[in-house]
């Protein structure tokens, strides 16, 4: 009689689950037809029939000689460094004692890395030790309790920690890219292997914004389109670089913490402000050695002698007369359109939007700098008896001005945050009745992270939270073919508030109990948890909320 294989049932859960049905459990069949040498899963609505030896779509379940099992380590987090011997705890023995014997692979030499702390024989450090929802396992469809429902304590007070993979249907990354290049029109479309898997956003003063992947590109298109917006999504999570293009625009490589390669350019600064604030910033040093100065900038060009900081330098008229609309003295918007040239411009010569000079108010040998907001472009002139600038060579004075500019720019990068939606059925592996928990997050009496990172939770219905895929450990994403992404998402308390909220309080287990847990390799050989030290950026998830003082 075939059996239907769940991902319900971990190790050491006190469940009625038979000895023979392994490490996740089995259910009643759900496919007569399927053959008994397979398995089915039910981490997703796939429902994948697994061979013997095989993974999943989704490489995170695989069938060991009948029994489903996890392939990935669950990722635990230190505090501190203790030892630098590589820490390896046997998943196929609950209680077993660890060793720092050689990693059974490469992959698990790499995960027990250097990092890993002494065992001490003390599971119950709660205030060292957080387990993460990284290869935790998944509930969906979330009629179960979470796969971790861990107790611990933290300064003195008992704490729960509800940990899991939620399966995100509704969920994007915004992507902040720190450049002033032209990358595209707001709400052009972005595109990934061909397929449209977002668009541009709003620029905000020096950054370049891109929403990316979504229900409706994952759900609401073509199956490729589907396929294509969650292979990006799982690789911008995992820190790896992707190629897009904008529709009338740029081909962008984007990878979190690395800077933006604009049509085949790697970008190097992110300007100091607009043209204008330039102008206001540097006016001071400017006074004195040139006798008007143009910022050139795609949204706000500065002009010295017009604007507010040369006025009141008593700074005199130049006499020049821009192109583009003006605005207020010494602002002009629309110079020139967007680009790859100078401030953003599509000018690769900056005197092409000057118009002219105003005989009787410019003069011969009146001195003129142009330059970028980022300082990369600059140029030194000064005007002969036609009044027509000459290029001359930049005076050292002029030019440390310049290097000053460009050093206050900061370096041009990419960064990356997810932003998902945990207010649908995962909250049933929390909570009997959802909205409690969403009520008791809004009243800070829950801190919520992904992969152990700090999570902003935003305002209004719901449950969104936004983090920083930097912040959280490596491969942190995976996708199922429904398709979706799989995220970490964890939800710390007091145990108290979490009885409160109906919480499934009988599935609570010890940290002792979560650290026996554990997953398999493809192969069968037992496979190190992978052990990393928090981020000295991040505030320890289980001191970080208000609830704690």
């Amino acid at each position: 009689m075939t059996e239907h294989t769940k991902t319900d049932g971990l190790p050491g859960m006190d469940m009625p689950v038979p000895a023979e049905a392994g490490a996740f459990g089995k259910a009643p069949p759900r496919n007569e037809r399927m053959s008994t040498a397979k398995v089915e899963c039910n981490a997703c609505p796939v429902l994948c029939q697994i061979s013997d030896g095989r993974t999943g779509a989704c490489d995170r379940y695989a069938n060991r000689e009948g029994v489903l099992v996890r392939v990935d380590p669950v990722v635990l987090l230190r505090r501190t460094i203790e030892s630098e011997a590589p820490l390896l705890v046997p998943f196929d023995r609950p209680g077993a004692e660890p060793t720092t014997a050689e990693p059974a692979t490469a992959e698990a030499a790499v995960q027990a890395t250097a990092q890993a702390p002494d065992w001490n024989g003390d599971l119950l450090h709660a205030d060292e030790v957080f387990v993460t929802g990284v290869g935790s396992s998944t509930t969906y469809p979330d009629y179960k309790p979470a796969p971790f429902i861990v107790a611990s304590r933290a300064q003195g007070v008992d704490m729960v920690t509800v940990v899991t993979e939620g399966i995100f249907s509704y969920c994007s990354f915004k992507v902040k890219i720190d450049t002033d290049r032209f990358l595209g029109s707001e709400q052009a479309n972005v595109r990934y292997r061909g397929e449209v898997v977002g668009h541009v956003t709003t620029a905000e003063y020096g950054s370049q914004m891109l929403s990316l992947g979504g229900v409706h590109h994952l759900t609401g298109g073509s199956k490729k389109e589907g396929r294509m917006t969650a292979e990006l999504m799982q690789l911008l999570g995992n820190k790896k670089a992707v190629e897009c293009t904008i529709d009338g625009g740029s081909t962008l490589v984007i990878q979190a913490g690395k800077a933006p390669v604009v049509n085949g350019v790697e970008e190097q600064r992110m300007r100091v402000g607009c043209g204008s604030a330039a102008v206001g910033i540097f006016a001071r040093q400017f006074a004195g050695v040139a006798d008007e100065v143009v910022v050139v900038d795609d949204h706000i060009t500065g002009v010295l002698t017009e604007h507010q900081a040369g006025r009141c330098l008593d700074m005199a008229p130049s006499g020049i007369r821009m192109l583009g609309r003006k605005s207020t003295p010494g602002r002009y918007f629309q110079v020139a359109n967007p680009g790859n040239g100078w401030g953003g411009t599509d000018i690769a010569d900056p005197l092409s939007i000057i118009e002219g000079w105003e005989e009787g108010v410019a003069r011969p040998g009146l001195r003129l700098l142009m330059t970028s907001t980022t300082g990369e472009h600059a140029q030194w002139y000064v005007l002969d008896d036609a009044l027509l600038p000459v290029e001359q060579p930049m005076p050292v004075e002029v030019k440390r001005i310049v290097e000053r500019i460009g050093e206050n720019c900061e370096p041009s990068l990419c960064t990356v945050l997810f932003l998902g939606g945990a207010g649908g059925s995962l909250r049933a592996g929390v909570t009997e009745n959802p909205v409690l928990l969403t009520r008791a997050i809004k009243r800070a009496l829950v801190n919520v992270t992904c992969g152990g990172a700090p999570a902003y939770v935003w305002p209004g219905g719901g449950i969104t939270v936004m983090a920083d895929v930097m912040r959280m450990p490596d491969n942190s994403f995976g996708t199922v073919p429904t398709p979706a992404i799989v995220a970490p998402i964890e939800f710390s308390m007091r145990r108290d508030d979490y009885a409160a909220l109906g919480g499934h309080m009988e599935h609570i287990f010890p940290l002792e109990q979560a650290l026996a847990r554990g997953a398999w390799q493809e192969d069968g050989a037992p496979l190190a948890r992978q052990w990393l030290v928090m981020d000295d950026a991040n505030p320890w998830p289980l001191g970080h909320a208000p609830m704690l003082g």
